[in-house]
Order: structure tokens, then C-alpha cells, then sequence
């Protein structure tokens, strides 16, 4: 053992440190360095333990601050010194439970652009999957149960990995290595359409179906990431009319999703700001300034030259606006001044009367949220 020449860290970040795939940011940075240890999630945010000569220390410790993933938020970093210990490699540890909990979740993460490029790719093995996701993308917060954030402290848990996503989820060189949500169409959550008393009818292609009946003029509740959404046509006068009747949400603005910033510049005005919040992986609800001719409804935001425009933050929404070919009214399912529903039945039983069909899925929304304004 080289205890007289090396340094022997333990190194404790706090954050938003989960859900983020920062332990594969740490296991590859380890690699580069030459750091032998391991990296675990624990109620408090990560520890790695680390073993190296003082200068790859140095770097190591610097790269963490440094080269941390986009969604990473790094309150702190502790470094202790530590007895040594035997490693000849570094790893990702099984998590531990022990400790205060302290550390903070990622948000749910849009589809990323790899994610995107499978989704619509026919020869890729996740084309047209809903559930689509990857270490930089998904869903996060709305999925989990306790900390520290693993699969099965998760809705996901109820989905065992098949052997490819398996092999992805173990391989530190995959974009899926240690993506918690990791799933494809042999084992994870599945995609239905339901008949407005929430009864599976029968659909090769539920998306598609749906998409044919919102340009039809009917309202369809889509099960979301953090609860449903009412999608209906956004430039049909009438049927955003009939959404507003049966929501009774009669005057207030409704927000507008778009397929992507090309289609949003040719509705609205976008600067160079307002272009990186709609492209954020948040996906926010952004005001813009619409421009003259847009064929939106005037019933979108009665008597207002402003809309409330976002991009999809979903696999399931991508889908649905390419098939559905016109931007959507996305808002909130459920009746003006209640909360959104967010299991299936409860969907189902509160969203009667507004909703002709549902798009229902069986991964399971642990927490509540609604649009991110």
C-alpha cells in the first residue's frame, strides 16, 4: 500500500446532487485522474472516498468544483483526510440510507437532444418510446419516495431492467450508466388510450389516436410527469371554447406548447433571452409578444397580444405534436381552482366531463406539481 505517498480524502458535496448523474460525473472524473475510491449517494448528498498521489488529488478536487454536470448545483464541498484504505480501482457504491437527510432533488429534466435523436430514429430500439430518458434527461422529483435518490426508492422500482438496459445501466462509458429511470419498451411503463369513461380502447398507436382526435376538436387529458394535462387544438376557436366551458376557466389565459423555437418564432416574438428560457431544460412557461397574423385562436388569451408559450419537456409531448401537426392548449387537468390530478382514477373520475380521452400510462407520479412558470 502506497499510505506514505498518497492522500486518502473523504469528500463530502452537498446539493443538488442527485438525479443529476453526478456519480457518473465522478466516476469518470476518477478515471481521468488516476483516483482510485468510491462514490456513494446518501441521505446528506455524495461521499466519495479517494486515494491518490497528492497532485492528482489536487486536480481531481478541482475538476469536481469545475466540470460538474449542467443540473448540478454544489452548495458545498467538505475534504477530510481519512485513514488509508486498500482501492486499486474506483466505483459506484450500493447507496446508503444512514445519516441526516439534507440533500436537495433535480427537478424533472426535459428530453435532452440524444434522448430526441432516438426517439425519432426507426432504427434505434427506443423509437417512439414515451418513457425515453438517460442520465441528462427525465423524470426526477415527481418519481421518488425517500432519499438518496435510487431506482428503488422510486415509481421505477415496480419496472425491472431488461438485459440491455441492464448492460447500459452498469457500463460507465453509456449515457445510461446509473440513470435511475432507465427503461425501454421491453420492460418499462406502458402507453394506453382510454375512452372518456377512462375504459382502454383498442390502438396500435395510442399517440397517434389521440393526436387524430385533438384535430377533431376533442379535449384529450394526457398523464404528464407531475399530473395530467388538457390538450386540445390551439387555433380551433371552438374547441378551446368548449375546453374553457367545461374547465370553467372562462377568461384566464391558457398556455400554449409548441413543437420547437422555429415554430414558436413563427407565432411569436423571441430575443436571444427568451429563446434560452423556453430551450432551458426546465421548460418554462415564458410570455411573448405574438405576432401579427398568428392563426392561434383569439380564445387562447382573450383580448391579449401576449402569449403563454413553452416547448415540451416530454417524450410523450414531443410525439403528440408531431402527430397532432397545430400547437396544443396544455393546461392544467383539472377544474378551475382545484388541484391537478395526478393518479389515473382519480384523473379519470375528476376529469369526467372535460376530457373525451385519456392518455394514460402506469408509471406512477409520487409528488404533485404542476407547469414550471
Amino acid at each position: 500500500m502506497e499510505s506514505d505517498r498518497r492522500a486518502y480524502l473523504e469528500i463530502d458535496i452537498r446539493g443538488i446532487v442527485q438525479g443529476v448523474g453526478f456519480r457518473p460525473f465522478v466516476h469518470r472524473v476518477a478515471a481521468e485522474n488516476g483516483i482510485a475510491g468510491s462514490v456513494v449517494n446518501n441521505p446528506d448528498g455524495v461521499r466519495i472516498r479517494a486515494a491518490a498521489d497528492p497532485e492528482r488529488m489536487r486536480s481531481f478536487l478541482v475538476a469536481l468544483w469545475e466540470q460538474a454536470p449542467p443540473q448540478a448545483v454544489i452548495e458545498d464541498i467538505r475534504a477530510g483526510e481519512i485513514p488509508p484504505f486498500e482501492a486499486a480501482s474506483f466505483s459506484i457504491r450500493q447507496s446508503s440510507a444512514e445519516g441526516r437527510k439534507h440533500t436537495l432533488i433535480s427537478p424533472d429534466l426535459a428530453t435532452c437532444d440524444d434522448c430526441l435523436r432516438e426517439l425519432f430514429d426507426p432504427g434505434n430500439r427506443r423509437y417512439r418510446y414515451p418513457f425515453i430518458n438517460c442520465t441528462n434527461c427525465g423524470p426526477r422529483f415527481t418519481i421518488i419516495a425517500d432519499t438518496p435518490y435510487d431506482r428503488p426508492l422510486t415509481t421505477m422500482a415496480a419496472f425491472e431492467m431488461c438485459e440491455d438496459c441492464a448492460r447500459e445501466y452498469h457500463d460507465a462509458e453509456d449515457r445510461r450508466f446509473h440513470a435511475q429511470p432507465n427503461a425501454c419498451p421491453v420492460c418499462g411503463p406502458r402507453l394506453w388510450l382510454a375512452g372518456a369513461e377512462g375504459v382502454e380502447v383498442e390502438s396500435r398507436d395510442p399517440v397517434a389516436d389521440a393526436a387524430a382526435r385533438i384535430r377533431e376538436g376533442e379535449i384529450v387529458a394526457l398523464k404528464g410527469l407531475g399530473g395530467f394535462h388538457l390538450a386540445c387544438d390551439a387555433t380551433s376557436d371552438e374547441a378551446v371554447c368548449r375546453l374553457r366551458e367545461r374547465k370553467r376557466r372562462y377568461a384566464k389565459p391558457l398556455a400554449v406548447m409548441v413543437g420547437d423555437l422555429e415554430e414558436a418564432q413563427e407565432l411569436c416574438m423571441i430575443g436571444a433571452e427568451e429563446a434560452r428560457l423556453l430551450s432551458s431544460p426546465r421548460r418554462p412557461i415564458v410570455l411573448l409578444a405574438e405576432r401579427e397574423g398568428s392563426h392561434l385562436s383569439r380564445e387562447v388569451a382573450p383580448g391579449l397580444r401576449h402569449q403563454g408559450m413553452f416547448l415540451p419537456n416530454t417524450p410523450l409531448h414531443h410525439l403528440l405534436l408531431e402527430e397532432a401537426g397545430v400547437p396544443l392548449i396544455m393546461t392544467s387537468g383539472n377544474m378551475s381552482e382545484e388541484p391537478i390530478a395526478r393518479d389515473n382514477e382519480e384523473a379519470v373520475r375528476r376529469l369526467a366531463g372535460i376530457a373525451d380521452a385519456f392518455l394514460l400510462h402506469d408509471r406512477g407520479i409520487l409528488v404533485r406539481y404542476d407547469d414550471s412558470v
